[in-house]
């Protein structure tokens, strides 16, 4: 088990001794607090018409999100009724997870390296998927690719939303951010 206290995620000190740097000279940055950080990265499974017929699916997706985020994932519920998608108030109908800190980098280090990799026909994440605001959205078909889901012991092959926030004013900044983590952009 690893010391807490005395545990740097290597992408956190990769961040620390050359990414500042990079960006700094990159941007013109005149103090340390402008430059670009990641703040949050919000993981989303939503089980949609599954969770309908079988309130268990939520549960189900909420565990395999819990495995692969490294902390308790919460089940979200429906906020109004939906008669024609057989939806009422309060049923469960997907999870998420928001990491930060350290969990926030480890997880970002083994998307990067060891999700993406696995990921069939894949030639990269699109360059486009930007807010505005310097935030990056992108998707996952199935939440396979995380070595932490036992394939013989899942039920259903969920999708995954991946959503990472950066304190960054524009999309070039996050680009250039993310970029400098090994993001592997196809645009």
């Amino acid at each position: 088990m690893l010391d807490q206290a005395n545990y740097t995620p290597r992408l956190l000190s990769v961040y620390r001794d050359t990414i500042r740097a990079s960006m700094r000279e990159e941007f013109g940055y005149k103090n340390d607090m402008m430059i670009p950080r990641l703040e949050k990265i919000v993981l989303n499974i939503g089980c949609g018409a599954e969770a309908v017929r079988d309130s268990k699916k939520a549960k189900s997706a909420q565990d395999d999100l819990s495995t692969i985020a490294g902390q308790k994932a919460v089940v979200t519920n429906a906020k109004k009724s939906i008669a024609g998608f057989r939806v009422r108030e309060g049923m469960p109908l997907g999870t998420k997870v928001t990491l930060r800190g350290a969990r926030m980098y480890d997880f970002l280090d083994r998307l990067i390296t060891v999700a993406m990799p696995r990921i069939r026909d894949f030639r990269g994440v699109p360059g486009k998927s930007f807010d505005g605001r310097g935030n990056y959205a992108m998707g996952l078909k199935e939440h396979l690719v995380f070595p932490e889901i036992n394939f013989d012991k899942i039920d259903e092959n969920w999708g995954m939303d991946i959503i990472i926030c950066t304190t960054s004013k524009t999309d070039a900044e996050a680009k250039a951010l993310l970029k400098a983590f090994n993001m592997p952009f196809n645009s």
